[in-house]
């Protein structure tokens, strides 16, 4: 399976930014998705999650109501999940990461990881 996030940029604090992520893999299966981010010199952190019917989201308290994850459901792209961020502040300056896995264990545990999409939010 692969990963391909984009979309990460510089943002003024208080504004937005959207994320893409697409995952290929084995025709026809479908993965909960999530991301995640690591500031520098800090651990990786969940930011998001979303199953694979769409019907079930999760998000880290710290950026929820801020950030909206969702993903396509048109068949041919079911696998391309979006994060949407809004009132950036500097300290969510980090690089994103995608990440998908056919568990549906929750927390769900990551199998495969994108190549992160650095966002950086000026002050």
């Amino acid at each position: 399976v692969q990963l391909q996030a984009c979309g990460g940029g510089l943002v003024q604090a208080g504004g937005f930014l959207g994320l893409s992520c697409a995952a290929s893999g084995r025709t026809g299966s479908m993965y909960n998705m999530g991301w995640f981010r690591q500031a520098p010199g800090k651990e990786r952190e969940f930011v998001a999650a979303i199953n694979r019917s769409g019907g079930s989201t999760y998000y880290t308290d710290s950026m929820k109501g801020r950030v909206t994850i969702s993903r396509d459901s048109a068949k041919n792209t079911k696998n391309m999940v979006y994060l949407q961020m809004n009132s950036l502040k500097p300290e969510d300056t980090a690089v994103y990461y995608c990440a998908a896995t056919e568990s549906d264990h929750v927390p769900y545990k990551y199998d495969y990881w994108g190549q992160g999409t650095l966002v950086t939010v000026s002050s």
